[in-house]
């Protein structure tokens, strides 16, 4: 019985390691923001995994019982956050590329998906607990 290893937990624990990744390089890129020549960087994430898992909305999902067998229906594959640096432009004179309303911004938008994601996996630990003990 997979309770805390199934695809949707893992799905659930990367977007909790990207939003914590995101979270440093949104700090390094503000902790840079003065600093010639510094290129910002960002975490993809969301596009990842949404091309993962795929547009084609399949209502079978097969399971599989073996590692040999063709994953049907959902994709068992979770693609890992990703850093990229941005070389293409320049804010300042100074060849820097940071732009701190933005940064803030971002980081306020993190913020906010981090305690999402956190709410969730604690409901979801709330909702096996109360159905392995049994009560309401």
């Amino acid at each position: 019985m997979k309770l805390l290893n199934g695809i949707e937990f893992r799905r659930l624990e990367t977007a909790i390691q990207s939003a914590e990744t995101r979270q440093k390089v949104i700090s390094d890129n503000i902790a840079n923001v003065d600093t010639p020549n510094f290129k910002r960087s960002e975490v993809l994430f969301e596009d990842l995994l949404a091309d993962a898992m795929g547009t084609n909305e399949t209502k079978i999902a097969g399971i599989r019982t073996n590692a040999k067998h063709i994953p049907i229906g959902q994709s068992s594959t979770i693609p890992a956050p990703e850093v990229v640096l941005d070389e293409n432009n320049s804010i300042n004179n100074n060849g820097n590329n940071v732009d701190i309303d933005r940064e803030m911004t971002l980081l306020a938008k993190n913020q906010l998906s981090y305690n999402f994601y956190i709410q969730q996996l604690n409901h979801d630990a709330k909702m096996m607990t109360t159905a392995i003990e049994g009560r309401a």
